[in-house]
């Protein structure tokens, strides 16, 4: 598992995503479709579109798919969770968790992140309260294009209205394949659907065409001709059905999401590797699918940085940095190296497209032991205790931190997959109390990032939870202007952060990071949090049942 390529869609087959014919047919021409296309399968869509809900695959964070997020609506403090549709068109779920009981009813509009129509949106949906849970609401909304999106929530209630503005993106990202056992008994329905067809048709030559009382000839020759004619055009017809199903399934397979390729190498010459070059490639280049849209030129800032880059020694991951590459060319960074370990690292890179749309990198690359730059600006790096020493079953909540200080977690008493959870920690200096110059770490209390041990997850989470800032800052209504570009460190500094509570003006010593891990596994939490001038990182271990 731990050499296997992430961030990648599922295997394709030769059928289009059957949620996507659903959603563009009407009903009878649905039917009407698939019973002379592909051996009469197509059938099976009805009872085949809830498994698609099963998988989610990823897009802005490497096998994270689901957005978590936490805010302000008006006076109303909320949790929210956004399940992306798997197809598209298709519909996201949505659920909202609160605390406060004054809420009468919330409702949900989605909207494109950017745009004219960013301004204008649709009529809302209402949530649903549970009846159980008073706190705890959902609702279904349709997706109907691929991009970046955002989801709006009105929250009406005794002490007046709110909104909050959530971004989600929207893209199709797996193609399933039909279960054999299943593919067989359609088969075998359809085959006898055509042998019923061929003998009406016989039986029509042979008896329909004869008034009662007449004696009836030998027309058995005829019916044969007839039903062997019947059986060519239904052939003939499931053909070009299969044709025209091949046809689909191409043009979804082309809309299937598949990210930026990254390649790492070292830079050779007199200081041979202290300089990283990431080549970044659009794997949907010239196909037609709404990825063309895609640039390598189009990033803007996310907290004053047009990449972050963590890069993570396996296997133990006992040695974390967190970078901030600089662009030399349109699809090209570079990053002068800090001193490192020599190891194997693999390399997790975050950007965000002008559109809003993030998106998430994977590479590997090995380095020697590197005398290099000393740490500067946002750059940092930690390290913790091997995997293999840690077992991956450790409880500790308290990470020691080389100058003395300690980082601490407040662990969830249980920890389940797929859960919606806010991940607390606090920082103490070494005298166990908190610090008395707390400092934002580029605009936020503090960044987190989960990764599971095999490297199959990973996702990069600030204090509102896992949306970019860069997207969530297009989201509000200042950021939708004519120019669409946000004022990253200013826009930053002023959304709600969300965790602890300051003293005679003070930073708090606590930050907490919305999050639900995606899977069951193991895993590993780096968090940084900053005093003065120091970036703290500490390293918490997670083992997530199923």
């Amino acid at each position: 598992m731990a050499h296997k390529e992430v961030n990648q869609p599922h295997s394709c087959t030769s059928r289009a995503e059957f949620g996507f014919c659903l959603t563009k047919f009407p009903l009878t021409s649905f039917l009407a479709d698939r019973l002379v296309a592909d051996r009469f399968g197509r059938l099976a869509a009805f009872f085949f579109v809830a498994a698609l809900l099963c998988a989610r695959p990823a897009h802005a964070h490497v096998g994270s798919p689901d957005v978590y997020a936490e805010g302000q609506a008006g006076p109303y403090k909320v949790f929210v969770t956004l399940q992306p549709p798997l197809v598209i068109p298709g519909v996201a779920r949505v659920e909202v968790r609160t605390s406060a009981r004054q809420i009468d009813k919330i409702e949900i509009a989605p909207m494109p992140l950017t745009g004219e129509a960013a301004k204008h949106p649709p009529v809302p949906e209402m949530m649903q309260r549970s009846p159980d849970d008073p706190d705890f609401y959902t609702g279904n909304l349709w997706m109907m294009a691929s991009g970046s999106w955002q989801v709006r929530f009105l929250v009406s209630g005794r002490l007046g209205t709110g909104e909050l503005r959530v971004p989600i993106a929207a893209t199709p990202t797996a193609i399933l394949k039909m279960q054999p056992m299943l593919g067989a008994g359609l088969f075998i329905l359809g085959a006898l659907l055509v042998l019923g067809m061929v003998g009406i048709v016989g039986a029509s030559v042979r008896d329909a065409q004869f008034a009662p009382g007449i004696p009836i000839p030998d027309v058995r020759k005829s019916a044969r001709w007839a039903m062997t004619a019947a059986l060519v055009v239904l052939l003939l017809a499931a053909w070009l059905g299969n044709k025209w199903w091949n046809v689909e399934a191409a043009i979804y397979a082309g809309n299937v999401y598949q990210p930026i390729a990254m390649q790492a190498s070292l830079k050779t010459g007199e200081k041979a590797g202290e300089v990283l070059d990431l080549s970044l490639a659009d794997p949907a280049s010239g196909r037609q699918s709404w990825m063309r849209r895609r640039s390598l030129d189009d990033f803007i800032l996310d907290h004053d940085h047009l990449m972050h880059l963590y890069a993570i020694r396996e296997p133990q991951m006992d040695v974390v940095f967190h970078l901030h590459p600089t662009r030399v060319a349109p699809g090209e960074f570079r990053l002068p190296l800090p001193s490192m370990p020599a190891g194997a690292y693999r390399l997790y890179a975050d950007v965000v497209h002008a559109d809003g749309f993030p998106e998430t990198m994977v590479a590997r690359v090995t380095v020697p032991k590197l005398a290099g730059r000393a740490l500067s600006g946002d750059d940092a790096e930690g390290t913790a205790p091997p995997l293999e020493s840690t077992g991956m079953k450790s409880a500790e909540t308290n990470f020691r931190l080389p100058d003395g200080y300690q980082m601490v977690w407040a662990r969830p008493p249980v920890l389940r997959a797929r859960r919606p959870q806010v991940f607390t920690f606090y920082l103490l200096d070494p005298q166990g109390r908190p610090p008395s110059n707390m400092a934002l770490y580029m605009g936020m209390l503090g960044h987190a990032a989960f990764i599971r041990s095999d490297g199959a997850v990973f996702a990069h989470i600030h204090p509102s939870g896992t949306p970019a800032m860069a997207a969530m800052m297009l989201a509000q209504p200042a950021g939708n202007g004519a120019s669409n570009m946000p004022a990253p460190m200013d826009m930053t500094m002023s959304m709600p952060m969300t965790s602890g509570d300051s003293a005679n003006g003070a930073l708090p010593n606590k930050v907490g990071f919305p999050y639900g891990f995606p899977t069951p596994g193991k895993y590993r939490i780096f968090v940084q949090m900053k005093h003065g001038d120091t970036i703290e990182t500490g390293s918490f271990d997670a083992d997530v049942p199923q």
